[in-house]
């Protein structure tokens, strides 16, 4: 995602800048990777809830303190920089404190965030479907929910927010990534999530282009590689360490890059330097984020939702 964002996205935003010579297309590719994780990854939270608050309070504490420092530290940058090209309003800028402001359909402080608006609505429906139908028997519940992915092809005027609000663009991959979780967890077997993967795939191929139909045969094809522990390969130190600072590494690389990459265009230096400068000052501020903020944060206010919700029995008892 850096090398495209660095590549090729900056040249698109910036041509009159010095870039790199090469371009490194496909981006929403590796996004769709992340959508299918995040599929698999849920469950991690909704098999350990015991209600609806105790969900908000976990995806709360895992994402909007990162969040907000890395746009805080990004405004920032671009302002000192008075890099106008990708400065927002600030009704925009406000909207994004919440971050809710993709649902009204405003800009990001950094372009990167518009997944998190994804992410944000799959939370909703996940902990909808949790509350109200329950996930033993989630598979029907996937299929009617591609159904409602199909009524796109049938009403193009569809409104955005309802496609939106429902993740119907993105549905079959997170889609792959349940599925995968519920064989990794031992509650289905291959052969019975195979009509299931077989329905995600072909939502694909009929209303996709035909390189996201491989994408998503591919994620299934690893994610199913990866269960029969075939990819040890991605236990190596350097990757796990990427994976654990991935988050705040993806909220601060784009915008505060491309800032860094100007600024050593702007003083003459190769655009290789500027390349491998932004990458080395996102790798570091997103390790920092990761390491004073993400992590310490996190546990301090799900520490704290745990002693509220110990004493909350406590506060029901009559006097």
């Amino acid at each position: 995602m850096l090398i495209f964002h660095y590549s090729t996205r900056f040249h698109e935003l910036f041509p009159q800048a010095s870039h790199v010579p090469f371009s490194f297309p496909g981006g929403n590719y590796r996004v769709l990777l992340f959508f299918t994780i995040s599929g698999f990854a849920i469950f991690f939270t909704l098999d350990r809830i015991g209600s609806v608050a105790d969900f908000v309070v976990n995806r709360f504490a895992r994402l909007y303190p990162a969040y907000l420092v890395a746009m805080l530290v990004t405004l920032s940058i671009e302002y000192l920089a008075h890099a106008t090209q990708l400065l927002i309003g600030p009704g925009a800028i406000l909207s994004n404190f919440t971050m809710l402001q993709g649902f009204a359909f405003l800009p990001e402080v950094d372009g990167a965030y518009w997944t998190l608006t994804v992410e944000i609505a799959f939370y909703a429906c996940m902990i909808g479907l949790w509350k109200f139908a329950g996930l033993k028997h989630l598979e029907p519940l996937l299929l009617l929910w591609l159904g409602v992915r199909w009524l796109c092809a049938l009403w193009p005027d569809m409104p955005e927010r309802i496609i939106m609000l429902l993740v119907l663009r993105y549905l079959p991959f997170f889609v792959i990534g349940m599925l995968s979780y519920r064989v990794w967890a031992g509650r289905r077997s291959w052969r019975q999530q195979a009509p299931y993967a077989a329905l995600a795939l072909a939502s694909v191929a009929t209303m996709e282009t035909w390189d996201v139909t491989i994408v998503a045969c591919l994620l299934l094809a690893s994610f199913a590689a990866l269960i029969a522990g075939r990819l040890h390969i991605l236990r190596i130190r350097p990757l796990i360490w990427l994976g654990g600072i991935s988050y705040s590494f993806y909220l601060i690389h784009q915008h505060v890059g491309f800032v860094v990459m100007l600024e050593l265009a702007k003083a003459g230096y190769s655009p290789w330097i500027g390349f491998f400068a932004a990458f080395a000052v996102a790798l570091t501020l997103g390790t920092l984020i990761n390491r004073v903020v993400e992590r310490p944060a996190g546990e301090a206010i799900l520490a704290w939702w745990k002693r509220r919700r110990a004493l909350q029995p406590a506060a029901v008892q009559p006097a």
